[in-house]
């Protein structure tokens, strides 16, 4: 062969290579094909107590948590959500123990023990932040134990857009930790600023992820909202124009709301109340538009468009 026609061939593949780069053949484009799988569980709580005044078997949440990730590999998921209370806190609302109750001194180490099982997930793995989470740690050591990198943020994978949010904070705009006990939530105004800007500069179909719900669910103890403003949550979301869900927990039942064009899901709850464990496989379709949930438990099956 000659030189000259050996340096023909070359460029030509060259030529090829980019041609495939830019069409998304290869590198990053290939990654934005297809659908997106999402492993789902919410409300773990974790705790190395029972309460039976609230009907909860929380010490066996090694084997539950366990099921949902060896099913989460087994499927296999792409990435995994927990979207809040992963950890119970040493509060429970009127503890009547069988036995010695959790003490706050030692929810650090059912946070790492119950990290240490979800990690065993062969994927990606992200935790939204629940009222519970922060009972008797502070948001930084939540962080510290799960190795999560921020309490709100958000990330793309495939075709998809994913933002995480943080409620755990006062109406006045203070994050919450080592908190008494506290159910509702609030975005505070630095977070909308973020959330503006990020739904701003994407155009992927967008997922937001939250722990109390914002939907106009109440709050069960006190009828209010269980996000106070989300009402300016959802404007901002409705606004962008990309966002098509919300997946939601603190209820620990599946629920679902259609508002203003956005799907609202509510998941049903990993704990034990004298139910089986329960989670969801979420696949996202960007050829069909489509959101289809295939339930565990207690977790309703559904088939969404966009």
């Amino acid at each position: 062969m000659s030189d000259r026609r050996f340096l023909g061939i070359i460029l030509l593949a060259v030529a090829l290579a980019g041609c495939l780069l830019a069409s998304g053949a290869l590198g990053q484009g290939s990654s934005t094909a297809g659908p997106l799988h999402i492993g789902i569980s919410t409300d773990l709580h974790a705790n190395a107590a029972d309460s039976p005044a609230e009907h909860k078997v929380m010490i066996d949440y090694p084997a539950r948590l366990s099921a949902y990730v060896d099913a989460m590999n087994a499927w296999p998921a792409d990435l995994v959500v927990d979207l809040g209370d992963f950890v119970n806190g040493a509060f429970v609302l009127s503890l009547v123990p069988a036995g010695p109750a959790q003490t706050a001194a030692q929810v650090p180490a059912v946070l790492a023990n119950a990290e240490s099982v979800y990690a065993r997930f062969s994927g990606p793995r992200y935790h939204v932040l629940g009222n519970h989470d922060i009972y008797d740690l502070s948001k930084e050591e939540f962080l510290a134990g799960t190795g999560a990198p921020w309490t709100y943020g958000s990330f793309d994978a495939k075709g998809y857009h994913l933002v995480i949010l943080d409620v755990q904070y006062t109406p006045k705009d203070a994050p919450l930790g080592h908190a008494t006990w506290v159910v509702q939530g609030w975005v505070p105004q630095v977070e909308l600023d973020w959330l503006k800007a990020d739904l701003a500069a994407t155009g992927r179909p967008t997922i937001v992820c939250v722990h109390q719900r914002l939907d106009g669910a109440l709050e069960k103890l006190n009828k209010k909202p269980q996000v106070l403003n989300a009402d300016v949550v959802r404007g901002v979301l409705e606004t962008s124009g990309v966002v098509i869900a919300v997946f939601q927990g603190h209820d620990h039942t599946s629920a679902y709301t259609l508002v203003n064009g956005i799907h609202y899901i509510a998941f049903a709850a990993l704990v034990n109340e004298g139910t089986p464990p329960s989670w969801a496989q979420v696949t996202l379709d960007p050829s069909g538009r489509t959101i289809d949930i295939v339930g565990v438990g207690l977790e309703v099956a559904r088939h969404l468009t966009y």
